[in-house]
């Protein structure tokens, strides 16, 4: 994944008050912080930052006039729950070559047999994985699969360098018969009972 550059000053001002000030600027408050380090309050530009957290897991490199260049990954997003505008931002600091574990999306692809539901149990994947080598997503084939078919974390191919610590077994996705076909199978045992007990009510008379 490709690094995001943005440019951040430092802010000395704190709270709710300079917090609205900077936003109406159209800035985002944000905080730098890890490795040990104190934390760093920043601010970042507001337009740019909105394009760049678009991606999961983006790797911003994080130029801080009179200070120094910062890789950074987003750590907590907190956006207005009706605008959508990004109110605040926690940026974790990372190095190169240091591993971090993120949650990576799962996107499915392909399609599965006919009549068949597709039951996806995971969404994203927790993966251990180099800062500067965070995949942007894990495709999961599910081409031609049929009913009872199952794709578990052992089935599939992590990217080079990422590490999976759950267990192998856990289950991603999983091929169901149609809920149409099992419930037209159901309605038609209930007829074959429902035609079995008036017969043997006819021969009891």
């Amino acid at each position: 994944m490709a690094e995001i550059k943005l440019t951040a000053t430092q802010r000395t001002e704190f709270g709710k008050g300079a917090a609205r000030r900077i936003r109406r600027a159209d800035q985002v408050p944000a905080v730098l912080y890890g490795h040990g380090t104190d934390p760093v309050h920043i601010t970042l530009p507001g337009h740019q930052t909105l394009l760049a957290l678009r991606q999961a897991n983006v790797l911003l490199s994080i130029d801080i006039e009179g200070g120094a260049n910062q890789l950074a990954l987003p750590k907590q997003v907190q956006r207005d729950p009706i605008k959508g505008f990004i109110e605040h931002v926690d940026l974790l600091i990372v190095k190169r070559g240091e591993k971090v574990t993120v949650e990576v999306p799962v996107v499915l692809v392909g399609e599965a047999a006919g009549d068949v539901t597709v039951n996806q149990d995971l969404t994203t994947l927790a993966l251990e994985v180099e800062a500067t080598h965070i995949p942007q997503s894990i495709e999961v084939s599910i081409e031609g699969l049929e009913a009872g078919a199952q794709v578990a974390v052992a089935d599939i191919t992590l990217p080079a360098g990422a590490t999976f610590h759950g267990e192998p077994e856990t289950l991603i996705v999983g091929i169901n018969v149609a809920a149409e076909l099992s419930t037209e199978s159901e309605d038609a045992e209930t007829e074959g009972d429902e035609a079995e007990g008036a017969d043997e009510a006819t021969q009891a008379e």
